[in-house]
């Protein structure tokens, strides 16, 4: 039983990429689509397609063998633009290694282009 659809896609991506398959299914939602573009653009991920199976569909998401770890962050945090910088050594090991994904009202960001845009919002996940 699914309780949290981003969590577990990111644990199905995590898991495969660690086993070393080139790809994984997992459903679809729109949030889900936004991190995996994401995703994408940072290169953690070489593609994504959608399939239909006839009860809602499945993202196909091929794998780079890039990801270290992912995972949610529950419960979802607030965050203000001038406490990214604690957001990100409290979820990414490294400076400038991994990003943070943020909902804000511009739509789901990075932590990179949330500061760009200036703005805050909720923690979603973090990718390294």
């Amino acid at each position: 039983m699914q309780h949290n659809l981003l969590s577990d896609a990111l644990v199905t991506i995590r898991n495969a990429d660690h086993s070393g398959k080139l790809s994984a299914d997992i459903p679809v939602s729109r949030l889900i689509g936004e991190v995996l573009r994401l995703m994408r653009e940072k290169g953690y991920l070489s593609g994504f397609e959608y399939r239909e199976n006839g009860r809602g569909g499945l993202y196909r998401v091929n794998l780079s063998g890039r990801i270290n770890s992912c995972g949610a962050i529950l419960p979802r945090y607030a965050v203000r633009v001038r406490d990214l910088e604690r957001a990100e050594t409290r979820y990414l090991p490294a400076k400038d290694f991994g990003m943070l994904v943020i909902t804000t009202p511009n739509g789901v960001l990075s932590n990179y282009q949330a500061k760009e845009a200036n703005t805050g919002g909720k923690l979603l996940a973090y990718i390294y």
